[in-house]
């Protein structure tokens, strides 16, 4: 299926990192986009995570955009919408979610039926107006909990790295296992979902993806405490505020892919789908850094030292080291490739927050 052939693609999300870069990647090529965007995430980090000045951008600059302020745990609501779309609807990219672990063992029953209760509901509105729509899903590496700490690591000076020869040394493949581990409740949720996502694939034969990502950023994040490595780092770093490190001597280490490398990513699953498939997604040995190295970067990037402190004990579930093997999608879908490096991805970060200071 050619991407300009695509009529209504509807992104759930839509005013957040990857939703918003979503919607603006497939206006580009003539669809009508309908977006599905409450702004929960205020809700879930407070007033400057609010995705409002987004939703007003997409809203105010891309002319096929409509939005919809639609919880997607309500299921009449979402049902109905997709039932006004019948017939048109070409792509699903469900970006929603609750994303912090760390929030979700507040209120695990909001974190749980946002993330799997939600995308059941939009599972089976479009299982029932537009099962041969590819349904795109964000899942999370946080799906694999705590088995990438069991793999043998060695300390370097600024970063934890894998043994030379090991089988992940490229990267942690879809292989691993996803049993007898520690999610966090939001990786449990997020789980859950994934699954669902398969399975939707699997028993009814519906175009259906999980991409499983590691950090996803650019400069649209709205980065916090919470959420948002690379983002929060370098808001800190230019404004001062103070900076907590939790854990691992800050040599954990994390793989980051720009919101525009994985928005390209689905745009090349859409031309050739498959059934109930799962990637690991992120920005592998291309792009990564670890805590210390991401300080320094930000620091030479603002000009200004990060105002930060060290706690011993880790967030629960944490990785230690995380490098996604993307050679399965690659194989897959030899025309994607990365544009952005960790570096470009923190200017660009910089920028943005310089601009909207």
């Amino acid at each position: 299926m050619l991407l300009w052939f695509v009529r209504t693609i509807i992104v759930t999300g839509s005013a957040g990192l990857i939703g918003s870069e979503t919607v603006k990647r497939f206006a580009r090529e003539g669809g009508r986009v309908v977006g599905i965007d409450n702004d929960m995430r205020a809700e879930f980090f407070g007033a400057e995570a609010s995705t409002k000045k987004t939703r007003d951008d997409l809203l105010a600059n891309v002319r096929s955009y409509e939005h919809h302020h639609i919880d997607i745990r309500d299921a009449s609501a979402v049902m109905e919408l997709f039932k006004q779309h019948r017939g048109t609807i070409e792509v699903i990219v469900h970006t929603a979610s609750q994303p912090s672990h760390d929030w979700a063992a507040r209120d695990p029953q909001t974190d749980f039926t946002v993330n799997a209760n939600g995308t059941l509901n939009l599972l089976e509105a479009a299982r029932k107006f537009s099962p041969e729509a590819p349904f795109i899903f964000t899942s999370t590496n946080k799906v694999y909990g705590d088995t990438p700490n069991r793999l043998p690591l060695h300390e370097l000076e600024k970063r934890w790295e894998i043994e030379p020869g090991h089988e992940y040394e490229p990267g942690i493949s879809e292989t691993m296992s996803i049993d007898y581990t520690k999610h966090s409740l939001f990786g449990a949720s997020k789980l859950a979902a994934d699954i669902l996502v398969q399975e939707y694939g699997r028993y009814f034969g519906m175009p259906t993806v999980s991409f499983r990502g590691g950090c996803l950023t650019g400069p649209a994040h709205a980065g916090t405490e919470l959420h948002g490595f690379l983002s929060y780092l370098m808001i800190c770093a230019v404004s001062g505020r103070p900076y907590r490190v939790f854990g691992y001597k800050g040599k954990q280490v994390r793989d980051n892919i720009h919101s525009f490398d994985l928005v390209e990513a689905f745009a090349e699953f859409v031309r050739t789908p498959r059934a109930g498939e799962v990637y690991n997604i992120g920005g592998s040995r291309h792009s990564n850094c670890s805590m210390l190295e991401a300080i320094e970067m930000c620091e030479q990037i603002s000009g200004k030292k990060l105002n930060w402190s060290y706690e011993e004990t880790n967030r629960i579930g944490d990785h230690i080291w995380w490098i996604s093997d993307v050679r399965k999608f690659q194989v897959h879908y030899p025309n994607w490739k990365f544009r952005y490096a960790i570096r470009e991805m923190l200017e660009e970060i910089h920028a943005a927050i310089a601009l909207s200071s």
